[in-house]
C-alpha cells in the first residue's frame, strides 16, 4: 500500500517528517530475525547479547532485534558496575558475577523463547518510504512469524512514532484533541484484538481527561499540558502515549515515568494502538500510518476540530434525564 502524505510533510525545521516502527511477533527467533533484516535491507548484524541483535548501518540505520522482555538481557548496571575494591580478588569476584547474571538472564530468554514476542525496533524512516519498510511484513508472514490473531495468547501490537510537525504547545494540543475524537473510530476500522482490549498497553484516555482537553476555553502552556497529561495519566498504557515527546521538551520535569529507562525521550507521538496483523497479506506499515493520517487531517482543520470537540463536550456533559429523553426521542421516531 502506498503511504499518504500527511498534511504537514515536514518537521518544523523543514525535514521530511520520519516514523519509527516497532512490531511484535512470534514464529522467528531473534538470530533468524536478524539475519532476514539483514537480507532485505543490508547492513550488519551485531549481537549485543544471546537475545539481542542489531543490523548496523542499513539504509535508515540501525534495526534492533530482541526478545521483549527485559529479564532476556544482561543489565546494564551490572555490566558497567565496577568491582568494590582494587584488589585481584575483588576484580575477579566482580567478573563471576557479571558471568553469572549474563548466564543467568541467557538461560530466562532460553526458556522464555516463544512465550515473549520477538520484537522489531525499526530505525526512523521517512513516511514516503513506508511502502519500501513493507517488505518486511511480507518477509516475516512468509517465514511463518504469528501475530496477534495466532493465538489467544498473543496480545501483539504494531507501535508507529510519526515525528511531530511542530514542537509547540499549540500544535501539540490539537492532535491530542484529534486523537481524542477519533479514537472510537481508529478501533473501530483496526477491530481492535479481544487480547489486546484485556491487556493494559494501549487503555483509552479516562473521559474526565478528555472532557478536560476537548473544554473550548483549555489553552494550556507546555508546563500545564503536561502536568494535566501525567496527573491523568501517570502511566505509558494509553493508545497515544505521549511520555517519550514531553520527556524530550522537559527531561528536567519532575516525575518518576521520566525517570523510567522504558520511557525513550523523542520527538514523535507513540502510537501504540494497531494490532500486529501479519496473518492479514497486505498489512503493513502503510496501512496503520494511512488510518493514523485522519488523526492529523482533524487536527488541520482547525473549524471542524472546534466543532467536534464541542458536541463531544456536550454529548458527555448531558443530564442522565437528558440523555433518557433524548434517547426515547429517537426511539419513538425509529420505523
Amino acid at each position: 500500500m502506498t503511504p499518504l502524505s500527511p498534511p504537514e510533510p515536514n518537521t518544523h525545521d523543514g525535514k521530511t517528517r520520519r516514523v519509527g516502527v516497532e512490531v511484535e511477533f512470534a514464529g522467528l527467533p531473534p538470530q533468524d530475525t536478524a539475519a532476514m533484516v539483514r537480507a532485505l535491507f543490508g547492513g550488519e548484524v551485531r549481537v549485543i547479547s544471546p537475545h539481542r541483535l542489531t543490523v548496523d548501518d542499513t539504509r535508515w540505520g540501525n534495526f534492533t532485534i530482541e526478545l521483549d522482555t527485559q529479564y532476556a538481557h544482561p543489565d546494564a548496571e551490572v555490566l558497567d558496575a565496577m568491582p568494590s575494591g582494587d584488589s585481584e580478588w575483588e576484580r575477579h569476584r566482580h567478573q563471576i558475577r557479571v558471568d553469572f547474571h549474563s548466564r543467568t538472564r541467557e538461560l530466562i530468554g532460553d526458556v522464555v523463547t516463544g512465550l515473549v514476542p520477538t520484537e522489531i525496533v525499526c530505525p526512523p524512516i521517512p513516511w514516503n518510504e513506508l511502502e519500501r519498510l513493507d517488505k518486511l511484513f511480507e518477509a516475516l508472514r512468509e517465514q511463518g512469524a504469528k501475530g496477534t490473531d495466532a493465538s489467544l495468547l498473543y496480545g501483539f501490537g504494531l507501535h508507529l512514532n510519526p515525528e511531530v510537525p511542530s514542537l509547540e504547545a499549540a500544535s501539540l494540543l490539537d492532535h491530542l484533541r484529534a486523537y481524542l475524537l477519533t479514537a472510537e473510530w481508529l478501533r473501530e476500522q483496526i477491530d481492535v484484538d479481544i487480547t489486546r482490549e484485556v491487556l493494559p498497553h494501549a487503555n483509552p484516555f479516562p473521559k474526565a481527561y478528555a472532557l478536560k482537553v476537548l473544554a473550548a476555553d483549555y489553552a494550556p502552556d507546555l508546563d500545564t499540558l503536561i502536568g494535566d497529561y501525567l496527573a491523568d495519566n501517570p502511566t505509558r498504557n494509553r493508545e497515544l502515549d505521549m511520555t517519550p515527546l514531553f520527556a524530550y521538551l522537559r527531561p528536567d520535569y519532575p516525575h518518576e515515568l521520566f525517570q523510567n529507562k522504558l520511557v525513550k525521550a523523542r520527538p514523535t507521538f507513540h502510537y501504540r494502538l494497531p494490532d500486529a496483523r501479519l496473518s492479514q497479506p497486505g498489512w503493513g506499515s502503510a496501512v496503520e500510518w494511512n488510518r493514523w493520517l485522519e488523526v492529523e487531517k482533524l487536527a488541520a482543520d482547525t473549524a471542524t476540530l472546534r466543532r467536534r470537540a464541542a458536541g463531544y463536550v456536550a454529548k458527555h456533559t448531558r443530564s442522565p434525564l437528558t440523555r433518557l429523553w433524548l434517547n426515547l426521542r429517537r426511539w419513538v421516531k425509529t420505523p
